[in-house]
């Protein structure tokens, strides 16, 4: 336990679990070596007669908890690891990258819309009031704020209806105009049957203002004129709708005028009912409800409803004077004369019109709908105007009792609070008119209604949530966009509201900020930029789509520039990078645009200039540089070229060796896409056709050695990028591969000889690994002379302590560990099927391979290694690619064994990897549901490819290919399986693109949520282990005789206690992980570390201990799994896993392992069978380098220090030990042979408790234990004989 290398005294009585082992000489080393310290421990002679000061420094003479705490605080791990979003359920799912449909395309209008006819019929008649109204006496009388009885009224009605025409003009001035005054039913139709026929699918509107005829009738009708002016003709409202058609609008400002909107719905209703066509768009407004009168007051004009809805603040003025305070000395004629432009927000008129706009807006995006919304005020600018008009008339035509109705209904918003800050907008205003009206060249005081509702939402921006009510200011925000003194500040406020989350870009966008946000990218002010290029971050992270937009817009140059321009922050630079990769993520044209941009260039010219130890170089940046040419190079040879002739796989080589693992992930990702799938000229199998293009076949060669050197990374993301690019290159040379794979099966010896060099050499060739590790010269593989090697044979080697014997055939030949020649598999009963390039066991070369076969050789084997893959999901895409070049691997479970191994398994661990048996039954009887077409004439040879063998004729039963145990990840081969696959889609898909676009829609500017809550938790823990190692320190021997908890677990292997909960986890030898809670003996969880357990689990530890604690599971073939929320029942997730040794010894493969964890500094140290320790940085994911173990035996031992970082001590298979700090350039910091009497391995190894870290602790298989001290080499300073059941000193 990491914790507990803290303690000073030499047994804690707190927590002590000993699993008894039944015999400690198996080969376990967990087992013997617990066994051993055991023994000691339960020895009454072994307490120790002295204790030295050295022993106990950290315990101060007080003995209390607060003298020691800042000493010890200082050796509580800090490191925290593993805990990036690459490892939040990486083997579960594949989180989707910006989207360019479903719930995040609601925001953009489906269909926008114009108004391109109006039609205006007036049936005014002036001077000749209607039958049915009873006027008041004074009343109201203007007309488009006309008085009829002005002029003649002939020439009144003309001025009115050229009025009301330039009143509508303001608001959509492309439309057609058409105008009938007190027209007749024939005119009317004749006005609507152009109109439609004119606007074609466009909108019409329909204006009719009937105050000078009778009211609507019940029958939903309106009145017009006979052609002598004697008659009031009624128009049926089907009629109206039948000429008008859909869309349209209509307006209908008359008395009962809710009445027509009734027999609206109705007619829509009826007509739906009886006819499959969709609903009609058809939009309503009305003056007031059906029982209702127009206002008669003088106060307001005769249209009041129609001066709401066209010239909207000079009625909200004119209403607004009778009730301010200013009434009394104001000059209500002085509306009429408000300096500025509509249009002109740095003028009075223009800026009252462009608060009104704010707070009509804000109104209806916080009462109606989000679709009702987008439909009335987002799809069609003048329907948009005249619903933030209708907003005025309700609140305005209500003070007169009489009620405006629409169809959609809208609810009422006449009292909405919004109306107040309007109020005191226009008081601010009618004060200052005076002077204004005066002084023309007077400035007049801008409303500090902006800013004002600025700082509302900056408040919310400081309080708000998700789960709170939406700010209500964000259409203010929106409107704020278009002045420049506010803008700043809006967009900063706006970023902040965006990075909560993608659903705040959701009601960003859904409000209408998109094309505010598109138009400001043709600003070149250079304090935007920065905000600017973080908004479209958060947009565009949510919805792919806006990749359009800007590519039409000319948006991606001010990316490109951005992208370029060295005076931004790198972490800025990377969100400029990540725009432009969604802008050209499968978007020819923007892949085009951007090429032209240079885009290409600028990328590569960072990439180069960035330095891997500059400090000032942002992984961030560098990894979406790599994401960004990745997607400008997928699918588009032309953009390959350009990278290509940039030099990139030179530029590109280094970032493989980065120390994140997004960055070396991105970087294989981007050289991967510049692998052509397909035949090209290069590549051309014909036998007159020459290579014409050398440097794109020298470039390939290139870039898949660099995939080769990463094939085993420490990442499964870097890895199964790798096992995509691998794939590409794999269907653009099947025909070369799949040849390659066959020559292993070629029944000629010489075929094995030619054929194994390149595959012996490939870890110190191109695997990047120290040439010591190779024990062999490049020629002497495999002498003809030698035969297949079966199990039992009397070729066998001689196996003792783990070496193999010299002379033994298994010792010559280069066989490696993940080679064809080491079956990690053996015991999966694994099978394969070589599909296409065969005809009766005879390979069809159908020409020259144009690159080296050696290569090809080095490919086939790392795509065998990939698909025995520690993680899964790896696994799952080695087996994809295996299957692009013809060989199916079929996975069949064994049989769990009951704690008993069979003696197949139990066969010695050298042999494990060779065939067991050349008989044909041995080989496929009883494992494999395979059908034969044709039986086999002969039995087929022997394998000597991992978990592949040839088989003539043999395909799949139907069924099997959706059997869970396949191994396919999904039914990829079908019909195309027999001839290999030739389909693109069948490609694995890459997923670091994905992966990454998710960093940018979490938040950016804030920390997580949940931080102070990991601090706090984080602190409970660091107290609790404080004062338990203070209580330790003080506490008397306990013997271990005495159990906390005890219960039978048949064939544990290694178990491990929790440091803060009752749980204890132990697995057994089927790699099958129990977690018991000890207090209540409940079983929390278990699960399987893997599907194909046969080696053991060598390790458990903890991870994080102090945090979120993981659980890391070292199987004995050196294969790591890190899991999280392992307590939960049937929720536990792989957080990573990789292969942690590499590079065994010729002939050997290993299967006893031995790990530790230092979770000071996250290191992982390895070894096994091999010459050297490898030193993992877990939380880089990455191989650091291998440390030379200085001796010719293997490690059997390893103890890492949990106190002092970079301290590890090392047992070996000879008895010696050896102290190493990964600090020091030697390494090595001392050798010592404590076990000499008898020399047998060493199986337990660790640091004494305490500060002291020279003190070790060793024990062999003899049975021996030694307290070592280095400062005196000569001997231990005390030796426990544990089977003897003495001590001496």
């Amino acid at each position: 336990m990491a914790l507990g290398d803290l303690m000073a005294s030499r047994f804690s009585q707190s927590t002590v679990l000993v699993v008894p082992s039944q015999n400690h000489h198996d080969d376990s080393t967990a087992s013997s070596s617990s066994s051993a310290v055991a023994a000691a421990a339960n020895n009454d002679d072994a307490d120790f007669p002295h204790r030295r000061d050295s022993e106990v420094a950290i315990a101060s003479s007080s003995g209390h908890y607060g003298g020691n705490a800042a000493t010890s605080m200082a050796y509580l791990p800090q490191t925290v690891v593993l805990c990036e979003l690459r490892h939040d359920a990486f083997e579960a799912a594949v989180p989707a990258g910006p989207s360019d449909s479903g719930l995040v395309s609601k925001w953009r209008p489906k269909d926008r819309m114009k108004t391109g006819c109006v039609a205006l019929v007036l049936c005014l008649n002036i001077s000749v009031d209607p039958p049915d109204v009873i006027k008041i006496s004074p009343c109201a009388r203007m007309e488009c704020w006309i008085d009829p009885f002005s002029m003649a009224p002939q020439k009144a009605l003309e001025s009115i209806g050229k009025t009301l025409s330039s009143q509508y003009e303001r608001w959509q001035p492309k439309a057609r105009y058409k105008c009938q005054l007190d027209p007749t039913v024939d005119e009317v139709k004749k006005l609507c049957t152009t109109c439609r026929r004119y606007a074609k699918s466009e909108r019409v509107l329909f204006h009719y203002n009937g105050h000078g005829v009778p009211k609507p009738t019940a029958n939903g009708e309106i009145w017009v004129f006979n052609k002598s002016y004697t008659q009031y003709i009624p128009l049926p409202i089907n009629e109206l709708d039948s000429w008008l058609k859909t869309p349209s609008i209509y307006v209908f400002d008359c008395s009962a005028a809710g009445m027509i909107v009734n027999s609206f719905i109705e007619l829509h209703e009826w007509s739906a009912s009886n006819s499959s066509v969709s609903q009609r768009d058809c939009i309503l407004l009305a003056a007031c409800e059906a029982h209702e009168t127009l206002p008669q007051s003088a106060e307001f004009p005769a249209d009041v409803f129609t001066s709401c809805l066209t010239t909207p603040i000079k009625m909200a003025l004119r209403w607004f004077c009778t009730r301010s305070l200013l009434r009394e000395s104001l000059d209500y004629s002085l509306v009429d004369k408000i300096p500025g432009r509509p249009n002109d927000r740095k003028t009075l008129l223009g800026e009252l019109n462009w608060i009104f706009t704010a707070v009509t807006d804000t109104i209806a995006w916080n009462v109606l709908p989000h679709d009702l919304f987008q439909r009335l005020f987002r799809q069609d600018l003048l329907v948009a105007s005249l619903f933030r008009n209708f907003l005025l008339a309700e609140r305005i035509m209500r003070s007169a009792n009489c009620s405006p109705v629409s169809h959609p209904m809208l609810p009422p918003t006449h009292q909405h609070h919004m109306w107040d800050a309007w109020d005191m907008a226009a008081e601010l205003c009618l004060s200052q008119l005076p002077a204004l009206v005066e002084d023309p060249n007077a400035e007049f005081q801008p409303s500090t209604f902006f800013t004002e509702q600025l700082t509302a939402f900056e408040v919310w921006l400081d309080h708000g949530s998700e789960h709170k009510k939406p700010p209500e200011q964000l259409p203010i925000v929106l409107q704020v966009l278009l002045s420049q003194c506010h803008r700043f500040r809006a967009l900063v406020l706006l970023g902040r509201f965006l990075d909560m989350g993608p659903w705040a870009v959701d009601l960003a966008l859904s409000v209408g900020i998109f094309p505010y946000v598109l138009k400001l990218l043709q600003t070149t002010t250079p304090e935007l930029r920065q905000i600017l290029v973080f908004i479209w971050t958060k947009i565009l992270a949510l919805d792919k789509s806006c990749q359009v937009d800007l590519v039409k817009d000319g948006g991606h140059i001010y990316f490109i520039k951005f992208l370029d321009s060295m005076e931004a922050y790198p972490e800025q630079r990377a969100m400029a990078a990540f725009v432009l990769a969604v802008i050209v993520d499968g978007h020819r044209r923007g892949q085009e645009a951007c090429i032209e941009a240079g885009l290409i260039h600028v990328c590569l010219k960072h990439l180069q200039s960035s330095c891997p130890n500059d400090s000032q170089t942002e992984p961030l940046f560098l990894q979406w540089l790599c994401l960004c040419l990745g997607k400008l190079w997928e699918d588009f040879s032309e953009a390959q070229t350009i990278g290509l002739q940039g030099d990139a796989t030179t530029i590109f080589a280094p970032l493989l060796s980065e120390p994140q693992p997004e960055v070396r992930a991105s970087a294989v990702f981007a050289l991967g896409t510049l692998l052509d799938v397909g035949f090209d000229s290069c590549r051309s199998v014909g036998g007159d056709e020459e290579c014409d293009d050398h440097d794109k076949c020298r470039a390939e060669v290139s870039i898949v050695k660099s995939m080769l050197c990463v094939a085993s990374d420490g990442s499964p993301l870097v890895r199964a990028e790798v096992a995509v690019a691998l794939a590409r290159f794999a269907f653009g040379h099947n025909k070369h591969l799949k040849s390659s794979a066959a020559a292993y099966w070629k029944p000629q010896t010489n075929s094995l000889i030619n054929s194994l060099p390149s595959l012996a050499n490939i870890k110190g060739s191109v695997g990047g690994y120290p040439k010591q590790n190779q024990h062999m010269p490049h020629g002497s593989i495999v002498s003809p002379q030698i035969g297949p090697i079966r199990v039992g044979n009397d070729n066998s080697p001689v196996v003792r302590d783990g070496r193999v014997s010299s002379s033994s055939p298994l010792a010559s030949s280069g066989i490696m560990h993940g080679s064809p020649l080491s079956d990690d598999s053996s015991h999966h009963s694994d099978s394969g099927i070589l599909n296409d390039g065969f005809s009766n066991g005879v390979v069809n070369h159908t020409g020259p391979k144009p690159l080296d076969n050696a290569l090809y050789s080095q490919c086939v084997l790392a795509m065998c290694t990939l698909a025995k893959d520690p993680s899964p999901r790896i696994a799952n895409l080695g087996r994809r690619v295996l299957s692009i070049i013809g060989i199916e691997q079929v996975v069949a479970k064994p049989l769990k064994s009951s704690g008993v191994r069979t003696a197949e398994t139990a066969a010695s661990p050298s042999l494990a990897g060779l065939a067991r048996s050349s008989s044909w039954f041995d080989m496929n009887g009883g494992h494999l549901p395979l059908t034969f077409r044709t039986p086999p004439v002969s039995p087929p040879r022997p394998s000597y490819i991992t978990g592949m063998r040839r088989v003539c004729s043999l395909e799949f039963r139907p069924h099997l290919m959706n059997s869970p145990d396949s191994g396919l990840a999904d039914p990829l081969l079908g019909s195309s399986g027999a001839s290999g696959t030739s389909d693109r889609s069948f490609l694995p898909q890459s997923t670091i693109y994905s992966w990454s676009c998710g960093h940018f829609s979490k938040p950016l500017l804030t920390a997580a949520d949940d931080s102070e809550e990991v601090l706090a938790r984080r602190e409970e823990r660091e107290k609790f282990a404080l004062e338990h190692i203070a209580k330790c320190q003080h506490s008397a021997v306990s013997r271990l005789t005495n159990p906390i908890a005890k219960w039978d677990i048949k064939g544990t292997q290694t178990a491990l206690l929790h440091p803060f909960s009752p749980v204890v986890i132990a697995a057994d030898e089927n790699e099958r992980i129990r977690i018991w809670n000890h207090e209540e003996a409940t079983l929390l969880n278990s699960f399987d570390n893997h599907d194909f357990p046969d080696k053991g689990i060598s390790k458990l530890c903890l991870v994080n201990e102090l945090d979120d604690s993981l659980l890391l599971a070292a199987s004995s073939d050196g294969n790591i799994r890190i899991w999280k929320d392992y307590t939960l029942k049937g929720k536990q997730k792989l957080v990573t896993a990789f292969s942690s040794i590499h590079g065994h010894k010729p002939g050997v493969r290993s299967l006893n392992a031995v790990v530790d964890w230092q979770q000071q500094c996250g290191y992982l140290y390895a070894s096994g069978e091999i010459s050297s320790i490898m030193l993992w940085d877990v939380d880089k994911e990455q191989l650091i380098n291998p440390i030379p173990s200085s001796s010719d035996c293997n490690v059997s031992a390893l103890a890492a220090s949990q106190v002092h970082g970079g301290h590890f001590a090392a047992g070996f298979v000879d008895g010696s030990v050896r102290l190493y700090d990964v600090r020091t350039p030697e390494m090595l910091v001392c050798g010592l042979r404590p076990h000499t009497q008898r020399v047998e391995k060493v199986v337990g190894i660790g640091f004494q408790p305490g500060l002291d870290q020279g003190k070790i602790v060793s024990a062999s298989q003899a049975g021996d234990i030694h307290f070592l001290d280095i400062r005196n080499h000569s001997s231990a300073y005390l030796t426990i004989e544990a089977h003897r059941a003495h001590s001496r000193l």
